[in-house]
């Protein structure tokens, strides 16, 4: 049996680090005076003094290095430990949340889908509201981390051919965690000042253009309002989409970028070019459409369809409109563009423009095996042979990622869901993108109304979802227990 204090260690710390974040909405409740701040002062004690005990009995065992399988663990039990103590604020706050609409907000949040339980948010303290955009935001830099230094590690869906991307990672993962996030913290919250200034100058208040660039860079989906970004001017919408592309490109491109003042690893990188081009595609086609076949028309017509493309391609799940209204053909482009995502190592959701280029890559190849038997061809990605090993880890992802999506799917129209809201919700929870389909869990609904099971059948799907299935997976089977 492995050791797995080094696990509880950093779990614990973590969990302290969260409690202390409480503060901040704490005070931003004692200056707007809803009288909350005790819910917070309370969640905070609980969370640092849990936390800072699990550390302590810990620290012992506290080494440089971490075993696969404590890595495993830590990056699993990190993501399901956050959101039970995430969710206390809800719990004793405004809201009264029974405990799993509780967990499923904080899950939620973490994970940076955006999917809400909540209706009637204009009229929460703005403590909450900020507290909901602190777990989304730091759940957007820690997948950061988790996907440049974990999942490159434990050969997870591909993700090895990140190993050497601008950071060496092998062997030495407590180490690089700090570096890489420390290199990462200054881009994140410079994205993030920058956004909140933008949405400033563009007519919203202080409050909403800081609670919205967290969530926005994070590309999350959480708003201050039931109505999302309808409420908000065209001048905003645009501001967000340039963001949200921006929080869906690899944030070691700008970590470069910075470091040698050279704009060359954003313009050369071929996963970005392909990302970019494939939103392009997606707004110009739903916009020819929406222009020749429906009766809408103007820059609003054209505006909305690149604000909710954007939106929900990199996952973070805004609307400024209710698309389940724009006919059967819109609708079904929107379900299947969730399942795209951003790129790899940036706060997007969602399976990842790399995979789907690897997968093409290895159909060319088959193909042209086909027509010539004999002849030797290797499947590249930018530039470089793309190993057995890594064709085999994206492979078994767009396998377990199906095979999953069809379970959920099922599971939840066992509990009494319709089908649209059993399989978008479904789709929704694993890639991680926020509103489902339908008049229930769509852009005008939420999953308030879902019954108990299916919103922990769902919170379960995001963390899995989140972690690239596999990770998460892999400590359900006996053998790795035995290694």
């Amino acid at each position: 049996m492995f050791d797995l204090r080094p696990v509880f260690y950093v779990i614990g710390l973590l969990v302290a680090m969260l409690g202390a974040t409480m503060l901040l909405p704490l005070l931003v409740d004692i200056a707007e005076g809803r009288g909350q701040w005790p819910v917070f002062a309370e969640s905070a004690i609980i969370t640092i003094l849990t936390g800072g005990l699990i550390a302590l009995a810990s620290a012992n065992a506290v080494r440089d290095r971490l075993s696969i399988q404590q890595t495993f663990l830590l990056t699993t039990g990190v993501w399901l430990t956050l959101p039970i103590f995430g969710a206390l604020p809800f719990v004793l706050g405004a809201t009264e949340a029974r405990f799993v609409d509780a967990f499923f907000e904080a899950m939620s949040g973490l994970t940076t889908t955006g999917s809400t339980v909540f209706s009637g948010l204009e009229e929460l303290p703005k403590g909450l509201l900020l507290w909901r955009a602190l777990l989304q935001w730091l759940g957007g830099i820690g997948i950061i981390v988790v996907a440049m230094v974990f999942l490159p590690e434990l050969r997870v869906g591909g993700m090895q051919i990140f190993r050497s991307e601008g950071f060496d990672t092998m062997g030495k993962i407590l180490p690089r965690a700090t570096q890489i996030s420390s290199s990462i913290s200054t881009i994140y919250v410079s994205l993030t000042l920058i956004c909140a200034g933008a949405y400033f100058l563009a007519g919203m208040t202080p409050f909403d253009a800081t609670v919205h660039a967290m969530t926005t860079v994070a590309t999350g989906g959480f708003a201050n309002y039931d109505t999302s970004f309808a409420g908000f001017g065209a001048g905003v919408e645009y501001i967000s989409v340039v963001f949200m592309l921006l929080a869906a490109l690899p944030f070691v491109r700008f970590v470069q970028m910075t470091a040698n003042r050279n704009v060359a690893p954003l313009l050369q990188d071929r996963q970005i070019r392909a990302f970019l081009i494939t939103v392009a595609v997606i707004v110009l086609l739903l916009t020819f459409w929406r222009l020749t076949v429906t009766d809408a028309s103007g820059e609003d017509a054209v505006r909305k369809v690149l604000f909710n493309v954007v939106s929900l391609v990199t996952g973070t799940g805004y609307a400024s409109d209710d698309y389940g209204l724009w006919g059967p053909f819109a609708v079904t482009v929107f379900f299947f563009i969730g399942l795209i995502g951003g790129c790899a190592g940036s706060t997007a959701c969602s399976i990842k423009i790399f995979r789907y280029q690897l997968l093409f890559a290895s159909i060319k190849v088959q193909l042209r095996r086909i027509r010539a038997p004999h002849g030797v061809f290797t499947p590249r990605y930018d530039g470089r042979p793309v190993g057995d090993d890594v064709l085999g880890s994206v492979m078994s992802f767009f396998v377990f990622f199906v095979v999953t999506l069809g379970v959920l799917a099922v599971g939840l129209g066992m509990t009494g869901l319709d089908f649209i809201t059993s399989v978008s919700g479904a789709a929704t929870a694993l890639a991680n993108v926020g509103p489902g389909l339908g008049d229930q869990i769509g852009p005008a609904g939420n999953f308030a109304g879902l019954n108990d099971t299916a919103k922990w059948m769902l919170a379960l799907a995001m963390l899995v979802g989140r972690l690239e299935l596999m990770a998460v997976y892999a400590i359900l089977t006996v053998s790795f227990w035995r290694a």
